[in-house]
C-alpha cells in the first residue's frame, strides 16, 4: 500500500522519562561504593557493557551502547534524547516476521496503525508517520515516496533502534517524531549456522537461514542470510510469496582496518490482503447486518497483482591511524521495481452521489463503491556518509569529536492510474464483474540530491557532566518533471539550505542515574508544490521545520542488569501542508499547518536472571493541530495516533529440573482510543491484546510456538475517515523449528 495514504485518497478522489543505559565513564566506576568487604563488586557489568559494540548483538533485552543517537559507538546513557533498542533475542522470542511488528512493545511508537499490511512496516513515532522519511537501514536513509520504498525483513537484522525527537543534526530531513535505524546482522568471525522453518495456521510458511563461515585467523569472514516465504494471507483470497537473500563478505587484516561488502536481492509477489479501506460503520460500530467479515476480500482476485523486487550493493570501511584518528564510510546503492493492479474501497455506494454517502450501507445488498488503480514505479537511490572520530583533551574537558559528510540520491520514476471499478456487496461478495477503464493523473520524475556537512562534540568534564553540540548544514536539490496536463504531478525545480542544532546537557552519577536534557531543530524535504493552473512551473513547498524539547532520566544500575528511561517532550512541527481547495483546483493546498506532540515516555527492560527477562512501556502525549487552513481542526487531535498506549512482556527459560529447556513468554499490549476524523466527532475504541509463547530447546535444536492476539479480538486499529478504517491483526498461531551449530 502506498506509503502516504492521505496522498492515495486524494489521488482516488481525483479520478472520480525514564531511564536508560549504563553509565560508562571512567569517573562512575572510580566512585562506584564499595561492598561491605571493602571491595567494588561491579567488574561483571563493566566487561559486559565494554563487549557490547553499537551495532553488534544485544545481551539478552538490556542495551548498552548504540550508534543511532550519535553515529559513533556510544553508551545510551550518553545521547541527549531517548532512544530505544530490540536486540536479536527479543525478535526471536516474539517471533516477529515485520519490522512494524518488532515495535509493538516500543515506547513512543505506534506500529500497523492501518492494521497488518504485508508490503508496508507502517510506523508513527511521537504521533508523527515514520514510514516515509523516518526509516534507516545501517545509518543510510531508506526513503520511500509514493509506491517508491524498501522493506526490510527482520530476519536479516541484528537489532532495531529508535531515536526519539528529531535527528537532521546527523542523518539530514527526516521525520521530527523521530527514526527507526535497522542494524544488518554482519560477519562476525564465527563459524556458525542456523535452518529454520514454520508455519501460521492460516498456511503460510517460511524457510530461514543463516551461516557464517571464517577462516581461523579471522582475517576473512562471510556470512549468507537468507529467508523464503509464502502462502494464504488472514484475509480470503489472499496470498503471498516473497523473500531474500544478503551475502556479505569482511576483510580484516588487523585490528585497525575492517571492509565489508554485500549484496542483497528481495521479490515479493501477492494479491493484497485487503484491508485499511473499509467503512466505519460495519467495522468501528455495527450496520444493519452487523460487521464486515474480518476476513473479507473486497478485491478482484482475478485480476488483484502487487510485485516488486530490490537491490542493493553496498559496503562498509573503518581504519583507525596511528595518530589517534579514525574514519569511516559506507556506501550504498539501491534499485526498486514494482507494480500494482486492484481496486480499493472507497465507501458505500448509493445514489446520492457519485461516491455515494460513503457513511451508511443500503439494503439488500450493502454495496461498496470500489475505485481502481494501477501503478508502475522505478527508483534508483545511492547514499554514502564518511565519518573522522578523535577522542583528546583541551584542558579540564575531554571531547570525542565526529565530523562528517554525506550524500544522498533518490529518484522515482512513476505512473499511476485510476478509474471506474464495479461495487461490491460486503455480506456477499460476487468477483469478476468487468471493470471500467483507468486513467493516468500522475505521470512523474522526482529526483533529489542532497549534501551534508556535519560536526558533533561530546565534551566531558567535572565529575560527571556530559555536554553534547551537534551541528549540520544541508544543500538539497528537487526536481520533478512530468508528463503535461497533470494536475497531480507538477514540474518543478528548487534548492534549499538548512541548518539544523542539537545541545544537550546530561549528569552521570555514580549510583547510574543520568538527568538529562536537549533542544533540537529539524528540517525536512517536501516532495509536492502547488500546481500552476495558468500554465508553467509549478511553486514547490518549502521545507517542514521545528523543534523539540526534550527532559529526561536514564539508570542503568549497577545491582542489576537493568536499563530505564523516562522523558518528557514538547515538539512542534510547522509549514504542514493543508488542503486548501478552490473552484478550479478542488484538491490545492497550502503550506500553512504547525502540529504540536506534548508528552511523556516510560520504557524498562531488565534481564532479572539468566532465566528471567522483562520489559515494559509507557507513552501518552497530546497531539494537536494548532494551525491549519480547516478552523474545525486547531485545537483537536489529529487522526489515527492513539494519545496513549502501554505495554509489557515476561520471558522465562527453565534451565533444570524435568522443564529444562522450555521457555514462556507472555506479553500484553494496549492501545488507547483514537480518532477517526480530524474534526474529532468519531473514535475508535481502545483494546488490549495478548500474545504468548512457548519454546523447547533441547540440544542443537529448538521449536516454539507464537500467538500474537491470543484471544482472538476482532478489533479496528484505526480510521483515515469514514471510509479507511482497517482491522487489527486476527490471532495467529505460528509453529517453527530450528537447527543451529
Amino acid at each position: 500500500m502506498n506509503y502516504l495514504r492521505s496522498k492515495k485518497i486524494r489521488s482516488i478522489l481525483a479520478s472520480a522519562v525514564s531511564l536508560a543505559a549504563l553509565t560508562c565513564g571512567p569517573a562512575a566506576f572510580a566512585q562506584a561504593p564499595a561492598a561491605p568487604g571493602g571491595t567494588v563488586q561491579l567488574d561483571a557489568v563493566v566487561v559486559e557493557g565494554q563487549a557490547e559494540t553499537a551495532t553488534g548483538p544485544v545481551n539478552g533485552y538490556v542495551p548498552q551502547r548504540t550508534a543511532t543517537g550519535s553515529k559513533t559507538n556510544t553508551p545510551i546513557t550518553a545521547i541527549p534524547q531517548s532512544v530505544s533498542v530490540i536486540g536479536r533475542q527479543e525478535i526471536e522470542d516474539r517471533n516477529a516476521q515485520k519490522v512494524d511488528e518488532v515495535l509493538r512493545y516500543t515506547s513512543g511508537v505506534t506500529a500497523q496503525p492501518f492494521g497488518p499490511d504485508p508490503d508496508t512496516d507502517w510506523i508513527f513515532i511521537r504521533g508523527f508517520q515514520a514510514t516515509q522519511s523516518g526509516v534507516f537501514l545501517d545509518g543510510l536513509s531508506n526513503y520511500a515516496f509514493g509506491f517508491g520504498g524498501f522493506q526490510i525483513d527482520p530476519f536479516q537484522l541484528e537489532r532495531v533502534e529508535v531515536l526519539k525527537g528529531p535527528s537532521s543534526v546527523l542523518y539530514g530531513g527526516g521525520n521530527p517524531g523521530g527514526i527507526v535505524n535497522l542494524v544488518s546482522k554482519r560477519p562476525n568471525g564465527k563459524n556458525f549456522g542456523l535452518v529454520e522453518a514454520g508455519i501460521t495456521q492460516f498456511g503460510n510458511a517460511y524457510t530461514n537461514v543463516d551461516i557464517g563461515v571464517s577462516d581461523k585467523q579471522g582475517v576473512w569472514s562471510t556470512r549468507l542470510t537468507g529467508r523464503l516465504s509464502g502462502g494464504d494471507q488472514y484475509t480470503d483470497v489472499s496470498r503471498d510469496f516473497r523473500g531474500f537473500i544478503l551475502p556479505q563478505i569482511a576483510y580484516q587484516p588487523t585490528g585497525a582496518t575492517r571492509f565489508t561488502a554485500y549484496g542483497y536481492y528481495q521479490a515479493l509477489d501477492q494479491i493484497h490482503a485487503g484491508g485499511g479501506f473499509l467503512p466505519y460503520v460495519g467495522t468501528v460500530v455495527d450496520a444493519p447486518f452487523g460487521k464486515i467479515r474480518r476476513k473479507a476480500f473486497l478485491g478482484e482476485p482475478d485480476i488483484d497483482s502487487q510485485k516488486r523486487t530490490q537491490t542493493m550493493l553496498g559496503y562498509e570501511f573503518q581504519h583507525q591511524f596511528d595518530n589517534g584518528w579514525s574514519f569511516s564510510q559506507n556506501a550504498r546503492y539501491g534499485r526498486m521495481r514494482g507494480s500494482q493492479l486492484g481496486p480499493y474501497g472507497f465507501g458505500y455506494a448509493g445514489p446520492d452521489a457519485p461516491f455515494g454517502d460513503r457513511f451508511q450501507p443500503l439494503a439488500p445488498d450493502y454495496q461498496l463503491y470500489r475505485i481502481g488503480f494501477q501503478e508502475r514505479t522505478a527508483v534508483n537511490t545511492f547514499l554514502i556518509d564518511n565519518r573522522l572520530e578523535r577522542s583528546f583533551r583541551t584542558g579540564a574537558l575531554g571531547h570525542s569529536l565526529l565530523l562528517g559528510a554525506d550524500y544522498k540520491y533518490f529518484n522515482i520514476d512513476h505512473t499511476q492510474a485510476s478509474g471506474g471499478a464495479t461495487p461490491i456487496s460486503v455480506t456477499n461478495p460476487v468477483f469478476s464483474a468487468p471493470q471500467g477503464p483507468a486513467s493516468v493523473y500522475l505521470d512523474q520524475d522526482l529526483s533529489h540530491n542532497q549534501m551534508g556537512l556535519y560536526l558533533q562534540d561530546q565534551i566531558r568534564f567535572g565529575d560527571g557532566w556530559l555536554v553534547t553540540l551537534n551541528g549540520r548544514y544541508d544543500y538539497v536539490k528537487k526536481k520533478s518533471v512530468s508528463a503535461p496536463g497533470l494536475l497531480f504531478s507538477p514540474s518543478y525545480s528548487k534548492n534549499e539550505a538548512a541548518f539544523s542544532g542539537r545541545a544537550g546537557l546530561a549528569y552521570e552519577f555514580a549510583n547510574g542515574l543520568t538527568p538529562y536534557v536537549s533542544a533540537a531543530t529539524f528540517f525536512n524535504p517536501v516532495f509536492d508544490a502547488v500546481p500552476n493552473l495558468a500554465g508553467g512551473p509549478a511553486t514547490p513547498f518549502k521545507p517542514e521545520e521545528g523543534y523539540q524539547y526534550e527532559a529526561g532520566l536514564k539508570y542503568k544500575p549497577a545491582f542489576m542488569d537493568a536499563l530505564f528511561t523516562a522523558s518528557v517532550f514538547h515538539l512542534v512541527k510547522q509549514n504542514v501542508v493543508n488542503p486548501a481547495p478552490t473552484v478550479l483546483n478542488p484538491f490545492g493546498q497550502q503550506q500553512l499547518g504547525e502540529v504540536t506532540s506534548t508528552g511523556v515516555e516510560f520504557e524498562a527492560k531488565a534481564n532479572l536472571t539468566e532465566n528471567l527477562k522483562v520489559l515494559a512501556s509507557f507513552t501518552a502525549f497530546d497531539l494537536e493541530t494548532t494551525k491549519d487552513t480547516r478552523p474545525a481542526y486547531v485545537g483537536k487531535t489529529p487522526q489515527i495516533v492513539p494519545e496513549v498506549t502501554a505495554s509489557g512482556w515476561l520471558d522465562y527459560t527453565f534451565t533444570e529440573g524435568p522443564l529444562k529447556g522450555v521457555g514462556l513468554g507472555a506479553g500484553v499490549r494496549y492501545v488507547g482510543s483514537s480518532w477517526v476524523d480530524n474534526e474529532n466527532t468519531l473514535k475508535v475504541p481502545a483494546v488490549t491484546l495478548v500474545d504468548a509463547a512457548i519454546r523447547y530447546k533441547i540440544g542443537d535444536w529448538g521449536v516454539a510456538v507464537n500467538v500474537s492476539n491470543l484471544f482472538d479480538k476482532t478489533y479496528v486499529k484505526s480510521c483515515q475517515g469514514y471510509s479507511s478504517c482497517g482491522y487489527g491483526d486476527a490471532r495467529t498461531v505460528t509453529l517453527s523449528a530450528n537447527y543451529k551449530w
